[in-house]
């Protein structure tokens, strides 16, 4: 669990790879000139990645911001003269939210040689029925969008996402600062709700926090207010971060709490604000690091701004119909699986798996050098660890929400 991802080794310095796309592009463009192979890479004029996540349906919305990342991050790297000579290219496999297709999918592009890594399937649930086959077959793997199980004990599977765990922690730390003795979780009854309130039992009294009990939300709820009074006295009430979070947030208005409503990373998405509005107006959620609605750009980490703005010029943005409140339409953490792979790869001039795998846990590219702003150091295949972690906290006014970085020590 959480004592499961502070397994350090130490690292090499990488990053100045990532950044100037592996290589300089004048010494390729010369090989190239030379009409010899470019590069290292022999007898190949494109190194694929494949991307399998929902590109169709109601969570349609997800694969498309990890593709367009993932694009932007590929024509960077292309741009600077690709990997060992090689030009990226991108496979995309619709998973529809299907967990037979996610796993075709997995099987499909696990056994394709020609396939170097894989992003996805997301959700935990596909992931853990698909990992096996990356195991079997040798396949480097990355995954932006699953949150729960222990990616330690893999050979070949990375985490570019944090791990809730580690969000819950961080919600820990920032409780423990603000005198929060006691707190609550109001979830849905599923497998992250089940999670969350193991990782609260586990967590909460390290630091001195009294837990009053996880109440169990189902998809009829009229209302989550008798929840809400159950845990009126609680001084902190951690919620779901879809619909689910919002009625228990519309409860707490009506019930007058007065405690500090908070979650994990999903709180940043416009399509919570839609549903949770002007109860949303003082929640703080836990998320690796998220600049986009701080408006002083000039705090925002010099990779994830170019990573951003490239987005945004690109593909536009996501607006909340109803509260206007704004994301890039792409997730760079996504994009983070690329620039790993790419600097792995240079490091060992080699898209062989097995000398990639630990070239990927050697990894140790600084913040101010990749697209989600984070130190990459996948030491034990989790890119992020408990230190990068913020808090961040929804506010309003006459310009519209914006979010303010309040974590412990900033």
């Amino acid at each position: 669990m959480r004592r499961s991802t502070t397994r350090w080794v130490s690292a090499m310095a990488v990053g100045a790879l990532a950044l100037a796309g592996c290589a300089g592009k004048e010494e390729r463009a010369g090989d190239r000139a030379d009409g010899g192979t470019a590069g290292w890479v022999e007898g190949a004029g494109t190194v694929k990645i494949g991307l399998i996540s929902p590109m169709t349906g109601p969570y349609a919305i997800l694969g498309i911001l990890q593709q367009n990342s993932i694009q932007v991050e590929m024509d960077r790297i292309n741009q600077a003269g690709g990997i060992g000579g090689a030009e990226l290219e991108l496979v995309v496999r619709d998973s529809g939210l299907d967990p037979g297709k996610a796993v075709q999918a997995a099987n499909e592009l696990a056994g394709d040689s020609q396939v170097r890594m894989v992003v996805g399937p997301s959700l935990s649930a596909f992931y853990n029925a698909a990992k096996g086959v990356y195991e079997q077959n040798a396949k480097i793997n990355c995954q932006p969008g699953v949150g729960t199980g222990d990616f330690g004990v893999l050979k070949y599977g990375f985490r570019s996402q944090d791990p809730n765990h580690i969000g819950v922690e961080k919600l820990m730390q920032y409780f423990k600062s603000k005198g929060v003795k006691s707190i609550g979780l109001v979830y849905e009854a599923d497998d992250a709700g089940k999670a969350n309130d193991g990782f609260i039992a586990e967590l909460a009294p390290e630091y001195g926090i009294e837990y009053l009990g996880f109440e169990q939300t189902r998809p009829d709820d009229q209302s989550h207010r008798p929840y809400v009074d159950k845990l009126k006295d609680a001084g902190a009430i951690m919620v779901s971060s879809n619909v689910s979070g919002a009625k228990t947030m519309a409860a707490a208005g009506e019930a007058g709490y007065k405690g500090i409503l908070a979650g994990t990373s999903g709180l940043q998405n416009v399509s919570f604000l839609d549903a949770a509005g002007d109860m949303a107006v003082g929640a703080v959620f836990s998320a690796v690091n998220v600049q986009f609605n701080i408006r002083d750009k000039a705090s925002w980490k010099p990779g994830y701004k170019a990573h951003v703005e490239e987005i945004v010029k690109k593909y536009g943005v996501v607006e909340g119909p109803r509260s206007g409140a704004e994301m890039p339409k792409g997730t760079a953490i996504a994009a983070d699986c690329v620039t790993a792979f790419a600097a792995a790869a240079e490091s060992v001039r080699s898209l062989d798996p097995d000398e990639l795998a630990p070239a990927m846990e050697k990894l140790d590219i600084p913040d101010t050098e990749t697209p989600s702003g984070n130190r990459i150091k996948p030491a034990d295949h989790e890119f992020f660890h408990v230190e990068d972690m913020h808090i961040y906290r929804w506010d309003k006014d006459g310009q519209g929400w914006f979010i303010t970085d309040v974590t412990p020590g900033s």
